[in-house]
């Protein structure tokens, strides 16, 4: 699949995010505690603004396909000039097992690194998440702990993987993955 293309989150994509989160727990696996259930507009609205100005360090994206059709949402957090946090990955729910969690990681790596001179990315992940966790390795991240009963959703509680990938890693890749296609650019 190709990369998606990443446009700013804007207030026309709430209601769309909105019909993805139904239950506590997928806000909780897409968001961890930064919101409460129910999602609403209110807390959209905050979210939205806090990746406003330019200098904040976070940068919301809702994920589209060519013809423009919203399939994902996806964040760069914590952004301080050397490294930066992926958070709130979220692939539309029927849209989920074809390739567009990648399609979507691909392009925030290359924003990263590429774009914002990055050193490093790391994320959080739910332990039994393992799409998420095949995704993620399958683009370069690797494991570097794991966090133990960290999350408390309704009477269970759940443990995270920290994984990450540095610019290095990314850039040789960026040059595997071009050798593979005959596109190495000199």
């Amino acid at each position: 699949m190709d990369d998606l293309s990443l446009r700013p989150f804007d207030r026309p994509d709430f209601d769309r995010l909105l019909a993805w989160i139904d239950s506590p727990e997928s806000l909780m696996l897409w968001a961890g505690p930064f919101f409460r259930f129910p999602l609403d507009v209110a807390q959209l609205d905050a979210y939205h603004a806090s990746a406003e100005p330019q200098s904040s360090p976070r940068r919301i994206y809702t994920a589209c396909e060519t013809n423009g059709e919203r399939v994902g949402h996806i964040e760069l957090n914590d952004i301080d000039g050397h490294s930066a946090r992926l958070s709130r990955v979220l692939v539309d729910p029927a849209r989920r097992g074809q390739g567009f969690g990648r399609a979507m990681v691909r392009p925030i790596l290359r924003r990263a690194f590429a774009e914002l001179g990055l050193h490093r990315v790391d994320l959080l992940v739910f332990d039994f998440n393992r799409a998420a966790i095949r995704c993620y390795e399958a683009e370069g991240f690797l494991h570097e702990g794991h966090l133990r009963d960290a999350r408390r959703v309704g009477d269970a509680v759940w443990s995270l993987e920290l994984m990450s990938i540095l610019e290095g890693e990314w850039r040789m890749r960026q040059g595997e993955n071009a050798s593979a296609t005959g596109d190495v650019r000199r």
